[in-house]
């Protein structure tokens, strides 16, 4: 028994040094390889995991060197081959590669490994076809297969805690199981914790370079982490890899989307549509980018062909609806009337229906059946994402409180330097998108969109706290050094959407609760406030069915008390930072627009430039509800709109109280 110990102890040991190799401690599997290899000095086992140790650390000629003198004593160790072949195709040899593999599944065709191993070197030698063949045989010839497609069944079924042990159970017996970190990644994101799935798949791709498996993870994992062109060059990829599946040109839509490539977005729905001709929602994304380039009559035509297809897509309506001039037939406002009087209709799609029934009405001036139709599309909006006003109030107040001249006084000097950035806050609806598009008229400034990094760093000054609602108030924790940090990684995160003028845009409304942590972490950017009359602005946010955000519009007593905050939190911001914001009033734009417009461009440090009086001439894409409405001239039929609703908006009026007075009163 004695005799027998110390070897034992060595195949523990290397057991031992293999489960870190596998787990990535392949530093750590190293060490403990050396000091086993100078107790037993050629022993293969250990010189074979030695070699795949160097391999996993980038040190490719050393990995190879090992390998191939593994092989030159034993020809027939499968394992240290595929490790070569991996090692060779990773130096650039993917032809030697591929020899070495060919000679492993001739002899063992079910070894699972070398199937990967030969995916993806065919990648790499582009033929691509030939890869999913050899991807496929690799799931097909994994042990562990039944378990993985038992761990599968209950993600989809979206049991998550039985999927997990599933997945967890094969990553005991092999740590580098690639399905198996794929599925947990694919946990992690359904879990909102893309760190963490971006650790896993990392661990996926040191196994296999290429399997689509792991590649479809990590482009939604770097989307989750807000990695754009990362993502799409991954997507792009797996379109050679696996060019019939329609969800990876999805993706590189809607990234190039978000990146405001709007026509390689259309080029990229309109190729999956052809791998999924009968999806509806490809047709959906189709007509929301040509609305956005504003091409009119292509938009139209794309949500009449979503109707075709399924004549139950509310969206559809409400898309039609959103295209502001689009006039409701009779036998639409029957069809949609119809889907709304149906029984087990999804609430979301009568929210939709509501609301597209509610333009349809007003367009035809039936104002109180108008009114009826968006008070019940607001009302099941509001059953679906509630929103709490009196936080928001306690909030707002916070705010005021913390940001006070004091904190700007202690930080003044900090944040970095750029004047890049035009901010454009205020309530939504209340002409943002037209001052956006008066400023991207000019030379100097690139019209971005609605860009939502600021509120990501209010998310993550929230969750420094314990209860995850530590914003504003750790702020004050944050090193002065930090501030210019925060200004540089804005700058960083939004170059990818600009082309190179001097100035942008970011128009997010909600930013007006944000204007003490944007001057903080940029306090050379401008600020302008775009502002209208109250009841005009409320209601016209009422009426608009937003596809995420804005939970306060769904309650009339809500927009109100929500505007009164945002009047205090700007007045606030006037006394702290004077002169920082410029208040711009649609109504006084409508009525003189050259004076107000150069008055624009004095703020922002701008020199006048003729095409911004014309803006409406101005060819880019526009993402938000008054897209078709900027590429109009400026009317002023929407001043003083709301009194065709003056009965049924009194509870706003009420909620409005003294905000009511003043100068913006019609």
């Amino acid at each position: 028994m004695s005799a027998q110990r110390p070897q034992a102890t060595f195949e523990e040991s290397l057991r031992q040094a293999h489960a870190a190799l596998r787990t990535g401690r392949a530093a750590t599997a190293e060490r403990w390889l050396r000091a086993l290899e100078s107790r037993s000095p050629g022993e293969l086992n250990c010189l074979w995991l030695l070699g795949a140790a160097e391999l996993a650390q980038d040190r490719i000629a050393e990995s190879i060197a090992t390998l191939e003198g593994v092989l030159a004593r034993a020809s027939d160790f499968v394992d240290a081959r595929v490790d070569l072949a991996r090692a060779y195709r990773r130096s650039g040899q993917a032809l030697r590669a591929r020899e070495e593999v060919r000679r492993v599944l001739e002899n063992t065709p079910h070894h699972a490994l070398a199937w990967l191993a030969y995916g993806d070197v065919l990648v790499d030698l582009e033929q691509y076809e030939d890869a999913r063949v050899a991807f496929e045989r690799s799931r097909l010839c994994d042990p562990q297969r039944a378990l993985v497609e038992q761990a599968t069944a209950a993600l989809v079924a979206d049991e998550r805690k039985e999927s997990e042990r599933l997945f967890r159970d094969i990553l005991r017996s092999d740590p580098s199981h690639v399905a198996a970190l794929c599925g947990l990644a694919a946990l992690s994101l359904a879990a909102d914790k893309p760190a963490d799935a971006e650790r896993l798949l990392r661990h996926a791709l040191q196994q296999s370079a290429y399997n689509p498996l792991t590649w479809r993870g990590w482009v939604q994992a770097l989307l989750a982490l807000g990695r754009l062109t990362e993502a799409e060059a991954a997507a792009r990829r797996l379109t050679r890899i696996e060019p019939e599946n329609p969800q990876s040109w999805i993706t590189i839509g809607s990234v190039s989307t978000r990146l405001l490539r709007q026509e390689e977005a259309l080029e990229a729905y309109e190729q999956a549509a052809l791998l999924q001709p009968k999806e509806v929602r490809l047709r959906l994304s189709i007509g929301h980018v040509h609305k956005t380039l504003g091409h009119r009559k292509d938009s139209e035509a794309a949500y009449k062909a979503a109707l075709a297809m399924d004549p139950g897509t509310a969206e559809a309506y409400w898309s039609l609806a959103d295209l502001k001039n689009y006039s409701f037939s009779d036998a639409e406002i029957a069809a949609m009337q119809q889907l709304l009087a149906s029984d087990g209709i999804v609430r979301a799609n009568a929210a939709q229906l509501n609301f597209a029934l509610g333009k349809a009405f007003e367009q035809r001036r039936q104002y109180a059946g108008a009114f009826a139709y968006y008070a019940r599309g607001n009302a099941l909006r509001r059953l679906d994402a509630p929103f709490d006003i009196a936080k928001f109030e306690r909030r707002a107040a916070r705010i005021c409180a913390f940001f006070d001249a004091a904190f700007f006084a202690r930080h003044a000097g900090s944040g970095d330097p750029s004047t890049a950035p035009i901010f454009i806050v205020g309530l939504p609806r209340s002409g943002s998108t037209l001052v956006e598009q008066i400023l991207a008229s000019h030379s100097c400034v690139e019209g971005t969109m609605e860009l939502p990094n600021i509120i990501t760093l209010t998310h993550q000054f929230d969750d420094m706290a314990a209860d995850r609602d530590g914003y504003p108030e750790t702020v004050g924790t944050a090193p002065p050094t930090l501030f210019a940090a925060l200004g540089h990684r804005y700058l960083d995160e939004t170059a990818p959407l600009r082309t190179g003028r001097e100035r942008f845009t970011d128009k997010l409304p909600n930013n007006f609760s944000h204007v003490g942590l944007i001057h903080a972490i940029l306090p050379h950017a401008t600020i302008i406030d775009a502002r209208r009359h109250p009841m005009d602005a409320c209601f016209s946010v009422y009426k608009q069915h937003f596809a995420e955000g804005q939970t306060f519009s769904y309650d009339l007593e809500d927009l109100g008390r929500y505007y009164r905050s945002y009047l205090s939190l700007m007045d606030h911001w006037d006394a702290v930072l004077p002169g920082k914001v410029l208040h711009f009033q649609y109504e006084e734009l409508v009525r003189d627009p050259e004076a107000n417009i150069r008055r624009l461009l004095r703020h922002c440090r701008l020199a006048f430039e003729p095409a911004c009086l014309s803006f409406h001439e101005t060819q880019r894409s526009v993402r938000t509800a008054s897209a078709e409405q900027v590429r109009q001239p400026l009317y002023t039929s929407g001043v003083g709109y709301w009194r065709h609703f003056e009965a049924e908006l009194e509870p706003l009026r009420r909620a409005l109280g003294d905000s009511l007075n003043g100068p913006t009163v019609d």
